[in-house]
């Protein structure tokens, strides 16, 4: 696989490729609800339904060599900080291919990266279909361990 940057050409097919993408999924009428993307550079904001956590937002960017991909979790968290952050760090060992990690006003985000020369549908459905899983599966938790006393659960 080329590690290179990639050029013009191949940048230009990865933008077409994420708004096809991402037009096709609306279109769907699933989890993703809502989709933007920035008219003055390479970033799209994809907004999608979610269980435990009323709306997951995932930004897509792309850089020189690499789509990122973040989603914030939560903000930063009030009350057992340290007991959070462990929790946090210790499900970092079973995601594939995302991280949790500090933003700013450190808040948490789920963040990863995908290179550009790998980027085709089946990444997008994977990106988006992990964001989603991972925030929904791990925002409780970390909630209720982050703002103890103040957090109550989404009734279904």
């Amino acid at each position: 696989m080329p590690t290179g940057v990639p050029d013009a050409e191949r940048r230009q097919g990865c933008r077409a490729l994420v708004d096809a993408w991402a037009a096709a999924r609306l279109a769907e009428g699933g989890s993703l609800v809502a989709v933007d993307r920035d008219p003055e550079g390479d970033r799209w904001y994809l907004r999608l339904a979610g269980t435990e956590k009323e709306f997951v937002t995932v930004w897509l960017t792309m850089r020189q060599r690499t789509l990122h991909h973040e989603a914030q979790l939560m903000p930063a968290p009030e009350t057992n900080v340290e007991a959070t952050y462990e929790y946090l760090l210790r499900r970092n060992a079973g995601l594939k291919g995302a991280r949790f990690a500090l933003g700013p006003e450190d808040a948490v985000y789920l963040v990863g990266e995908v290179p550009l020369v790998a980027l085709d549908e089946d990444q997008l459905d994977r990106i988006l279909g992990s964001s989603l899983a991972y925030v929904d599966d791990v925002f409780p938790t970390a909630m209720t361990i982050g703002f103890a006393g103040r957090y109550r659960r989404r009734r279904r």
